[in-house]
C-alpha cells in the first residue's frame, strides 16, 4: 500500500498531531494509531473539505453519509482486534471506504457490504489505487449480514440499527468471534459482542452518534 500518497499535500506533522491527540483520548494500540498517521484520509475526502481531513471530525461525502471521525475509526478497529484472530472481518457500511483501508492492513480478507451504488464504486476506485487487493465488495443491504463467507472472526458496522441483527450474530466465529457495532436511534450506544460456541457476552462501550442502518439499495 502507498501509505505515503499526498504527502505533499498534509503534512505528517498534521498526521502526528492527529495521533497525538488520539492517544491523549486513549487509544493505545499502536498498530492502530500508525495506520491512522499513514493512511492517507483526504483522499476518501471531498477536495473542498480535504484540508480538514486530518482534524477529529466527521464529514459529509454525500447521499446522506459521512466518514466517522478518527477517533471512533481507531477506537473500533482497536476494540475490534482485541481477540486477535484477525482472519476474515465483515464490514457493514462501506461509506468512505477509509475503514475499509484500515481493516485492509489487519486482516487477510475483508468482506464490505454497501447499499448505495455510487458510494461503492468511489471508494473501490479510491482502494483500488491504493493497491488494497483483499478486499470484496457486495452490494446488499448489511443488516442481512453475508453469509456466503460466514464465520467471521470479525464485525464493524459503520451504521446504528435500533436493535443488533440477529443475522450478525449468527455469522461471528464461534469461537471468539467479535461484533463492534453502535446500537440505537436516537442514543446510540458502542457496543460490543463476543460469542463462544452459542454464549454471547455483550459489552456497552460509549455514547455515539453515527448514521441510521437502512435497508433497500441504492443506485
Amino acid at each position: 500500500m502507498r501509505n505515503n500518497q499526498g504527502i505533499g499535500m498534509t503534512s505528517m506533522r498534521t498526521r502526528q498531531r492527529l495521533v497525538a491527540r488520539l492517544e491523549m483520548q486513549g487509544i493505545e494500540n499502536i498498530e492502530v494509531l500508525n495506520l491512522i498517521r499513514d493512511i492517507p484520509r483526504h483522499l476518501f475526502i471531498e477536495e473542498a473539505l480535504s484540508h480538514r481531513a486530518y482534524e477529529d471530525i466527521s464529514l459529509p461525502i454525500g447521499n446522506g453519509q459521512t466518514i466517522s471521525q478518527p477517533y471512533i475509526v481507531a477506537k473500533m478497529t482497536e476494540l475490534l482486534i482485541t481477540n486477535g484472530k484477525l482472519n476474515n472481518v465483515l464490514e457493514i457500511g462501506t461509506g468512505s471506504g477509509y475503514q475499509t483501508a484500515i481493516l485492509s492492513s489487519l486482516y487477510n480478507q475483508v468482506y464490505t457490504t454497501e447499499r448505495i451504488a455510487q458510494l461503492q464504486l468511489k471508494a473501490k476506485f479510491i482502494l483500488d489505487d491504493l493497491d488494497l487487493n483483499n478486499i470484496e465488495y457486495h452490494l446488499v443491504d448489511g443488516g442481512l449480514g453475508l453469509a456466503s463467507h460466514a464465520p467471521y472472526d470479525g464485525i464493524i458496522s459503520t451504521c446504528a440499527p435500533s436493535v443488533i441483527p440477529d443475522a450478525l450474530l449468527s455469522e461471528l466465529s464461534p469461537e471468539g468471534g467479535r461484533l463492534v457495532i453502535p446500537v440505537g436511534d436516537t442514543e446510540q450506544i458502542l457496543t460490543v459482542v463476543d460469542r463462544f460456541e452459542d454464549e454471547y457476552k455483550y459489552q456497552q462501550i460509549e455514547p455515539v452518534i453515527f448514521v441510521p442502518l437502512l435497508s433497500g439499495i441504492k443506485v
